[in-house]
């Protein structure tokens, strides 16, 4: 079987606020359990009025105590923005209150504008530290030895599982020169989707943590009744990614038909092709679409995110994504 998950930002959607957008999430995770999804991530993003889960850590505490055996967890946490300590103490006092559920998924890049970034207070000049930090991260999590003088507390000796993401073949060649699992970006940069998955499985080092690859395909999943409710969906993200790239971010807009007769056919294109790695459409569609995905890149787990303007077409959207991947899973054994 193909597990699958969730990856969610908390989208605020126009006409919405952000104690709706997180009312959502934990809906959504409840709904998600409920459908075998075995994950459920939140990504760190600032300075963004349509993304809720800034304060990640917290939003995945809220989370968590909202549902009971799904794993929660960073899709992922920034880690140029963060000490690796404090890291270490959120993510092993959530280890510690939800024993056995939360993931640490760490990404290089900033989650923001440059601006956002200094405001952070991170200092940003200087060498990539990024490899020595997620390495110190993973010790804090080990058990602490004889003498140590700085320790994370709660998180000695938690071993919370750690992933790294990425969206180049920066990630991909520092998650197999570690011995880690690796979540591709490829809901949103699928360029180099192939390059990184070929260099990962044949660098990949095993390690006390992992002895094969790992690899987590995200794929965008756009679900409705049929193939044009689906379009009909997609087109909040497709409007959100063109506001995006020209500098005009914001909430998630409504969705709305034929985007061709007013936005710009060119930042059309380039929305197009970042939401490639997708699934759009009726139950069928999704169906199809997801299984030459999965047969294509042989993802060892498949993350599907889906930004919908409405919750309740969200939700299903994400069911209809749970009942194709288990008929893939399926259909796949028969033919086996």
């Amino acid at each position: 079987m193909i597990p699958y998950s969730v990856l969610d930002l908390s989208n605020v959607g126009e006409g919405q606020t952000a104690a709706d957008a997180l009312r959502n999430s934990a809906d959504l995770a409840r709904h998600a359990e409920s459908l075998g999804y075995g994950r459920f991530w939140l990504a760190e993003h600032h300075n963004m009025t349509g993304i809720a889960s800034a304060a990640t850590s917290i939003v995945i505490g809220h989370v968590a105590a909202a549902t009971k055996t799904i794993r929660v967890g960073a899709g992922g946490i920034m880690l140029p923005n963060h000490a690796p300590l404090v890291i270490a103490e959120q993510f092993g006092t959530l280890a510690t209150l939800f024993p056995g559920r939360i993931d640490l998924g760490l990404g290089r890049a900033p989650g923001s504008d440059m601006l956002t970034a200094r405001a952070l207070r991170r200092n940003l000049e200087g060498g990539d530290s990024f490899p020595h930090d997620v390495v110190e991260l993973i010790n804090y999590f080990e058990d602490a030895q004889p003498g140590q003088r700085v320790q994370a507390f709660p998180g000695s000796g938690i071993k919370v599982p750690v992933f790294i993401l990425g969206s180049s073949l920066y990630g991909a060649q520092l998650a197999a020169h570690l011995g880690l699992p690796y979540a591709f970006a490829s809901h949103f940069a699928p360029a180099m989707l192939n390059q990184a998955i070929e260099v990962y499985r044949d660098t990949f080092r095993p390690s006390v943590t992992l002895a094969e690859p790992w690899f987590i395909l995200a794929v965008n999943v756009f679900a409705g009744e049929t193939d044009e409710e689906g379009q009909y969906l997609r087109s909040s993200m497709a409007q959100a990614f063109v506001n995006l790239r020209t500098g005009n971010p914001g909430p998630l807009p409504r969705p709305a038909e034929n985007l061709e007769s007013f936005v710009d056919r060119f930042a059309l294109a380039g929305a197009d092709e970042a939401l490639s790695c997708a699934a759009t459409g009726s139950p069928e569609t999704v169906r199809r679409e997801l299984g030459a995905l999965v047969d294509r890149h042989r993802p060892d787990e498949v993350i599907v995110v889906g930004a919908i303007h409405d919750h309740a077409k969200r939700l299903r959207s994400y069911e209809i994504a749970a009942e194709a991947l288990r008929s893939l899973t399926v259909s796949r054994q028969a033919a086996e």
